[in-house]
């Protein structure tokens, strides 16, 4: 004779767990339960990453009535585009660098030497070597204002050698570029007295 199977046991269903039943002063309180979502904000929008456009202004004071304005625009690693508008100048062409420090706390004189993070001589700006800093000349016009563009990949507003703090300078005479034979030639490119400078800093992008 075969033997019994044992007898089946069939649980109930637990009950949907939708509804909480508790009591207060007599009446009852029902609490709906739902699942909990993590979810982002309808408002948020998906992070990007793309070229990154940095914006730079320098604002030259002197003891002089020389004044003036740079600013500075770098997209992504490329190069660095330099816009120059400065007044009160003498008709004709003025050394224009980027100095070491921007420190004006003794005028311009301060600021130091040529930004020169490679230790090189100095030179024109299209010269293999020459100071990161060495930016050539502007030239002022009948009416002593100086407009110029410069592009230059030496000039960079991020990474290591970022010229963020550092300060331009206008110089009374014309720069020989390193090559005037003057004993000042291959550190200043003689470019005279210091007549307006101003510290670099970020600004917005408008």
């Amino acid at each position: 004779m075969a033997a019994m199977g044992a007898p089946a046991v069939f649980a109930s269903p637990a009950p949907p767990p939708a509804l909480l039943r508790t009591s207060f002063a007599g009446r009852p309180l029902m609490f709906h339960c739902r699942s909990m979502k993590l979810s982002s904000s309808a408002s948020a929008k998906p992070l990007t990453i793309g070229a990154e456009t940095k914006k730079a202004v320098a604002v030259l004071k002197g003891n002089s009535k020389v004044e003036g304005v740079v600013t500075l625009l770098q997209e992504d690693e490329g190069p660095t585009t330099v816009k120059v508008n400065i007044t009160g100048l003498a008709p004709g062409p003025h050394g224009f660098h980027l100095h070491e420090y921007g420190d004006t706390t003794n005028g311009c004189i301060s600021t130091g030497a040529h930004f020169n993070p490679k230790n090189l001589t100095h030179g024109a700006p299209k010269d293999e070597i020459r100071h990161a800093g060495d930016l050539g000349n502007i030239i002022a016009n009948d009416d002593g204002i100086a407009e110029a563009t410069i592009v230059d990949s030496q000039i960079h507003l991020g990474g290591p050698n970022a010229v963020i703090g550092r300060a331009f300078v206008v110089h009374e005479l014309e720069d020989d570029l390193g090559k005037g034979g003057h004993e000042l030639s291959l550190t200043t490119g003689n470019a005279g007295g210091r007549l307006a400078c101003g510290v670099v800093g970020l600004t917005p992008i408008a």
